[in-house]
């Protein structure tokens, strides 16, 4: 399985093929539109090809050009968490829970001074809701089918956070897990929910995935997770206000 990495040194946008296409993980923050164009057509691959974008979570730096990426694909549908949608609507990251670390904490409070404290985003256009997807249990296996992967939820960076296992192994995580500053332990340096947190990053471990994917920094292997899951299971969370 040949994976593209149309993304940038901030965010991953990874893309892999299917039947009929290629499936876009993620889209990165507003504005890196024209970029990702460019690390597509020198990868080879036409964007009208894209056929789903597998939208991990409704954050600024995840689907911050998905309505420009819709467009330029007008075929392509997004598969979601049924939760995302009102996050896309908002086109703003929700503030529960807090920042990781001391670190993370410096980090979100400089992006506040530097004027990306809101963490806005373009809201999903309207005329595009009817190529959104949510997941249910009547229409996953069909997904799974068209994706070429098993859906996993992975909530605890964010309530609507899923993952997508792929039959060689490849796993694509979003923000369930992070390889890359200011992360520390692979830890994502924001969190919803500690608990859901640390029972994805368990659930992950028993699949034992051989590669995985995530959005912010370098593929890892899963012994990384085991490793470190005694840190995220501590992990106090320092609260942010926007």
């Amino acid at each position: 399985m040949k994976i593209v990495n149309a993304g940038n040194r901030i965010v991953n946008n990874y893309l892999y093929p299917v039947e009929g296409g290629y499936v876009l993980v993620d889209t990165g923050y507003a504005g890196a539109f024209p970029r990702f164009m460019k690390r597509l057509r020198r990868a080879g691959i036409d964007v009208h090809a894209i056929s789903w974008v597998f939208l991990t979570h409704a954050h600024d730096d995840h689907a911050g050009f998905l309505n420009e990426a819709l467009r330029a694909a007008p075929r392509a549908k997004v598969v979601a968490h049924n939760a995302a949608l009102a996050g896309l609507r908002r086109g703003q990251n929700s503030f529960a829970g807090g920042c990781t670390s001391r670190l993370a904490l410096g980090f979100c409070r400089l992006m506040k001074l530097l004027g990306h404290g809101e963490h806005r985003f373009p809201p999903l256009e309207a005329s595009l809701e009817e190529r959104f997807v949510t997941i249910t249990a009547e229409n996953r296996e069909a997904l799974e089918t068209a994706l070429g992967g098993r859906i996993l939820e992975t909530p605890g960076h964010t309530e609507d956070s899923i993952s997508l296992l792929l039959p060689d192994g490849s796993l694509f995580c979003g923000d369930a897990a992070m390889n890359g500053v200011p992360s520390l332990h692979k830890i994502t340096i924001w969190m919803e929910n500690r608990a859901d947190f640390c029972a994805s990053w368990e659930a992950l471990i028993r699949l034992q995935p051989k590669c995985i994917y995530p959005g912010h920094g370098r593929p890892m292997r899963v012994r990384a997770l085991a490793k470190n899951l005694s840190h995220a299971q501590r992990t106090r969370l320092w609260l942010l206000k926007p």
